[in-house]
């Protein structure tokens, strides 16, 4: 599905990480969201190959990609840990620099990778999130409604995992088309694809963990860097009919975020 892109594995020093690349030019970094893999990008990979090198991974416990085993703290999710993953990718790769676009769950990793190494995202692009902390401060009932996955998959091991995995296909297929306005965009494909991962037992647990750590550890490195903004020029994107649209405001939060937004 991505036509003239080449698979590596890459170790990086806690995981390894399935990885993507095609294209030329400067190097461009995309990172999926939940319950996605690399193949969310499928569709538009190849037309940014054109000018780009295009790197398109899976993030850790997602698709392809190791699923260590969660931990009490929530360190092997972290957005921290999971972000430098990313840069150890890229550095393999040979890329000190780069462009960076995260949707969702990979956005953000890609937020924390740039407060992290605000050296190496010359460019962020952010798709259809707010600040984890901020949206936990201002939760209401009509948020928890639209976003009831981010308090589902926080419960203790083995809730979510035993509930989900009684029927994975079914789980996923609601969370896609109760997320899209048009559930006829997801290519055959790339469902069957997204389907096959998200059996595995493992991706099932490793997603969770990856929301108990937003739900924990996130939030104390989110609340020790509230005073910190991404340097970089930042572009936002969202879906104005969305709740995140319709409900707060995207410009003004993120300009408190970021200097150049």
């Amino acid at each position: 599905m991505l036509p003239n892109f080449q698979q590596k594995t890459i170790a990086t020093t806690e995981v390894k990480i399935n990885v993507w690349t095609g294209g030329k030019g400067f190097p461009l970094l995309l990172l999926h969201g939940y319950p996605q893999t690399y193949l969310m990008w499928h569709k538009i990979a190849p037309r940014l190959a054109e000018n780009f090198t295009v790197v398109a991974t899976d993030l850790r416990g997602y698709g392809d990609s190791e699923k260590p085993q969660g931990d009490c703290k929530g360190s092997h999710y972290s957005k921290r840990t999971m972000a430098r993953d990313q840069v150890e990718v890229m550095s393999q790769l040979g890329y000190q620099e780069f462009y960076l676009v995260g949707h969702d769950r990979g956005a953000r990793v890609a937020r924390r990778l740039t407060l992290d190494y605000p050296k190496k995202v010359k460019k962020l692009a952010l798709l259809d999130i707010l600040p984890t902390y901020e949206l936990y401060q201002n939760t209401d009932k009509e948020f928890a409604t639209a976003y009831y996955h981010w308090f589902f998959l926080i419960q203790p091991y083995p809730l979510p995992e035993t509930l989900i995995g009684a029927n994975p296909d079914y789980f996923l297929q609601t969370c896609l088309q109760s997320w899209s306005k048009d559930f006829s965009a997801f290519s055959p494909q790339a469902l069957a694809e997204y389907r096959r991962c998200f059996r595995d037992s493992s991706t099932i647990h490793a997603t969770c963990e990856d929301y108990r750590a937003a739900a924990s550890i996130d939030l104390s490195d989110d609340e020790s860097d509230r005073e910190q903004k991404i340097q970089c020029p930042v572009l936002i994107l969202w879906g104005s009919q969305g709740i995140l649209g319709r409900k707060y405001d995207f410009v003004s939060n993120w300009r408190q975020k970021a200097n150049r937004c």
